[in-house]
Order: structure tokens, then sequence, then C-alpha cells
């Protein structure tokens, strides 16, 4: 878990768009365990005045992968810190990554659709073997023949260094603006970062408009949103136990109604 928090810290600072807590080192206790060190920062306070600050600053985080590739292809040298940083075309991560504390398989795949369906048949497993449910999967199994049709009119989407886990509790403040912690990093869709931003609050209007003043929203984004959801209702179900069954079978049914309009 602390090896993939590590690495997520460390490409979302290369990225200088936003600013996270400098990892420094993970130490194994011979005792067994672990902990992780990290530069220590001043929070002032939860996000609230820098709200539009960090809409602004995730978007320009969710574009600079694309940018560095067009750099790439004028054969310019993009440089940070005397290192090149190199655009990534896949999706998915270098190294396992924990959304809570649960395991992210992040292996490389050619598309986000593929990438994104890899992590809720994880999330359905789990269930099945903990609980023996079947009604997620059958839902999952209507719902997987159509998922192209949330795509439609997108164009290509391109990979896109996550946070990956942007809710309330893993922002703040220090004095000089917003800081972001406690990632589940991976290349995906951009739009991704935004869905439990939506659904668990504390993120302002101002977060939302300064975001798509930089990255405007696109065709069936609101729809994409809630199958975005899908995934955290599921990794809540998971963590937390069935007080968030009915609430993830219910965002499910909301999806496969959504594709057989």
């Amino acid at each position: 878990m602390f090896d993939g928090e590590y690495a997520s810290l460390q490409a979302l600072s290369a990225m200088q768009e936003v600013k996270v807590p400098e990892p420094i080192k993970v130490v194994k206790l011979k005792d067994g365990g672990a902990i992780f060190v990290m530069e220590n920062l001043e929070i002032t306070g939860r996000l609230s005045g820098q709200s539009g600050v960090l809409g602004q600053q995730l978007a320009r985080l969710h574009l600079k992968n694309e940018e560095i590739a067009q750099v790439e292809l004028k054969q310019e040298k993009y440089v940070h810190k005397g290192q090149q940083i190199k655009a990534v075309h896949n999706f998915g991560f270098h190294t396992t990554t924990c959304c809570g504390y649960i395991p992210q398989d992040n292996t490389w795949t050619y598309t986000w659709q593929e990438f994104f369906s890899r992590k809720i048949e994880q999330q359905i497993s789990m269930l099945e073997s903990e609980y023996g449910d079947r009604e997620a999967r059958d839902l999952w199994s209507q719902l997987l023949p159509r998922l192209s049709q949330l795509f439609d009119g997108l164009g290509e989407i391109k990979p896109a260094l996550l946070h990956g886990d942007l809710w309330s509790g893993n922002v703040a403040e220090d004095k000089n603006g917003p800081v972001i912690f406690d990632p589940a990093s991976f290349y995906g869709h951009a739009e991704y970062d935004l869905s439990i931003s939506s659904l668990f609050g504390g993120f302002g209007q101002q977060f939302f408009k300064s975001y798509f003043s930089v990255i405007p929203k696109a065709p069936g984004y609101h729809e994409r949103l809630e199958l975005y959801k899908v995934f955290h209702y599921l990794n809540h179900w998971n963590h937390f136990g069935e007080a968030y069954k009915e609430s993830s079978l219910g965002a499910l049914r909301a999806v496969v109604k959504s594709v057989s309009m």
C-alpha cells in the first residue's frame, strides 16, 4: 500500500501542477508492518476558498501527459529536475496502488474501456467471494455489451495521470494553496477523477466550474460520471459491508437503464 502511494506521489509531484507532500521513504519495520515518511506540510484547513484554484490545477494535471506527448512528437526535450518525463500512451500504472486498502490491478492496457471493465470485474469478483452475491454480476453482464454506447461521440480518450481517490478527505489547503494526498494513481480517463468528487460532496461548485473552464464537458459526461461512480460504490461495499449493497446495485441499475433507453 505504501509503495503504491509513494509511486503515486512521485508521479503527481513530477507533473508540477498540483501540490502534494513529497515522498521520502518507505521503511519496513523489523517486527512487521511499515512506515511511510513524507514531507511535513502545515495544513491550515480543509479545502474552501481554494476550491476554484484546485479545479484549474486538476484540469491542467489531466492535460499534462498529452502535452508531453505533443512535445515528444516535436522531438523536443521535456526536463524536470534533470530527468526527462516520458509520455504514457496506455492505461494503467507501473505498480499496484490501493484505493482504500484494496490493491488495484494496474496492468497496462491499450484501451480505457478494457481497463475500467477490469476494475469493475475485480470488485464484483471480490463481492461474489465474500458474500456470494450474484446480482451485481447479473447487472454488469447486462451493461457490458452496451458499455461502448456511453462513449459514443467522445473521440479518442487520452491517458491522463489521475489522483485516483479524490474525495474531500484527501484534499486540504496550506498557506500557499491547495494540497492533495493519499492518492491511488494510474493513467486513465480524466473524467474518472471527478466521480468520487461528485459522489461524496465537499467540493464546491467553483471547483467544477473552474475545472470545466479548462476542460469543457464532453458529450455524455453525466452518463459516464454515473458509470464511474459504480466503481466507488462497489469499492465501498467491499470495504464496509452490505450497508453499501443497495446503493451499489441502484447505481448499476441506473446505468443499465441509461443504455437501454
